[in-house]
């Protein structure tokens, strides 16, 4: 079986193509040299940028050392209108403390009590989709019912409820127009110099703000009268920073929420549509994935234990398309890697999206291979060089969350449902607030016999 053609890679770029391919979409940027590379430096007369790709620099930068590596400023600022100062964006002590309020909510236990609005989620997409014929835009699809879930688990209240529905609305126009990262994540400049966003981009980030402070501000009331449900918002909201005895206040709230809905519901979409289009490539694993989908008669969280190969399939997706491709961080001190100087302010670039396509570390780096899992090469590079939630101190609170959520959905369509490609409509990546594709993933749905 011929793997799926890996995204188009330049070989050589020069400065100025760089940027102006960068400017169009940051992966049409990376040149093949860099799927080799254990290091690349970047310099311009106005920043210098070092892509490190050798798993024991990442290793140092996320996990050994992240109070040398703090999340770089430049990233935050494009997400600021919508995310203020959510766990996402902080550094230091206060991300510190946000995260010993937040990490409770995502423990084991709280997974398994979220697991029946997971599954009330998936279930009510597979009935939106009975009588749907012909290629269906399969992103939408995704998008929907990772929102319905963050919305089921957060606050206990289907997409269908009125904010919800709204709140979904505004963040599917906001996600097509602030990439994650762009230009200005490395351009150095000056705090004074204005920030500029589109007119529609900011009055979608405060409608968005304005909605969940709705919700969060009517879930504060409810603790306080005692008939707030056991969610995932009650359970953070009550919870103190067992340093300080803080809670966090209404704006915190939102913040965390909003970060919560991205993180939760943007990567989740992202992930699960390119999980179906290989699954629309390769028909003997979907056939296979959905003969083991049988399992799902049984109602319980203890199902996930059978969903085995779901999970390898879902985790081969995360690994060929990352939601989040690229993480920069910033050099605190001076060093050097790889004999070369690193300068303090220096970005430093850890890649998934590369990492996880590098051929001196993968077998097959560009294809589709669900059975690397089981291998010595794939237990090694599972370790070592993937990393679609980060790793380390930053590592994504939600990831538990999320090998949860994506093979059970996976599961849950394709025990019902058949998927195909649609001829002539090839998907090319694309990022935005996550990989997504240019112009969407079309695919065939038909109900299985």
């Amino acid at each position: 079986m011929m793997p799926p053609k890996p995204p188009a890679r330049p070989d050589k770029v020069s400065l100025w193509r760089y940027l102006r391919l960068f400017r169009q979409d940051i992966l049409s940027a990376q040149p093949a040299r860099l799927y080799h590379a254990w290091m690349a430096e970047f310099r311009t007369p106005f920043f210098r940028s070092f892509m490190i790709n050798q798993p024991d620099l990442v290793k140092q930068v996320l996990k050994q050392r992240p109070d040398d590596f703090p999340k770089s400023n430049r990233i935050a600022e494009g997400l600021r209108p919508l995310l203020g100062n959510s766990v996402f964006l902080t550094n230091g002590e206060t991300w510190k403390r946000q995260r010993r309020i937040i990490d409770p909510a995502f423990e084991g236990g709280r997974l398994k009590g979220s697991f029946p609005a997971m599954r009330q989620a998936a279930e009510a997409m597979v009935e939106r989709l009975q009588g749907q014929g012909g290629p269906i835009e399969i992103e939408a699809v995704t998008s929907h019912v990772a929102a319905d879930v963050i919305f089921r688990t957060l606050f206990s209240i289907p997409i269908e409820h009125e904010v919800a529905a709204q709140v979904f609305t505004r963040f599917r126009d906001y996600q097509r127009s602030q990439p994650i990262l762009n230009l200005a994540a490395f351009i150095p400049m000056p705090r004074w110099m204005p920030r500029f966003f589109k007119r529609s981009t900011k009055r979608d980030a405060a409608e968005i703000r304005r909605l969940i402070t709705q919700l969060t501000t009517e879930r504060m009331q409810a603790i306080k009268d005692g008939t707030a449900p056991d969610d995932l918002a009650t359970k953070i909201m009550t919870t103190a920073d067992p340093l300080t005895g803080e809670y966090f206040d209404t704006e915190e709230m939102v913040d965390q929420v909003a970060i919560f809905f991205l993180a939760g519901h943007e990567t989740s979409a992202s992930a699960l549509a390119w999980t179906l289009y290989l699954m629309a490539q390769y028909p003997d694993w979907q056939d296979r994935v959905a003969a083991e989908a049988e399992g799902l008669e049984e109602q319980s969280f203890a199902v996930m234990s059978k969903l085995r190969l779901s999970r390898d399939v879902f985790r081969e997706a995360l690994r060929l398309y990352p939601p989040v491709p690229m993480m920069v961080r910033q050099a605190t001190c001076p060093e050097q890697f790889r004999n070369r100087d690193v300068p303090v302010g220096s970005q430093l670039v850890v890649s998934p999206w590369h990492l996880h396509r590098h051929d001196r570390l993968w077998d097959n780096p560009d294809g589709f291979d669900p059975g690397r899992w089981g291998t010595e090469n794939g237990k090694i590079c599972q370790r070592e060089a993937y990393i679609p939630f980060s790793t380390g101190a930053r590592v994504c609170p939600g990831a538990g969350f999320a090998m949860v959520e994506g093979p059970l959905i996976l599961s849950m369509l394709l025990r019902h449902y058949r998927i195909e490609v649609v001829k002539g409509r090839v998907p090319v990546p694309v990022a935005h607030l996550t990989v997504r594709s240019k112009d969407g993933i079309w695919l065939s749905l038909s109900p299985r016999q």
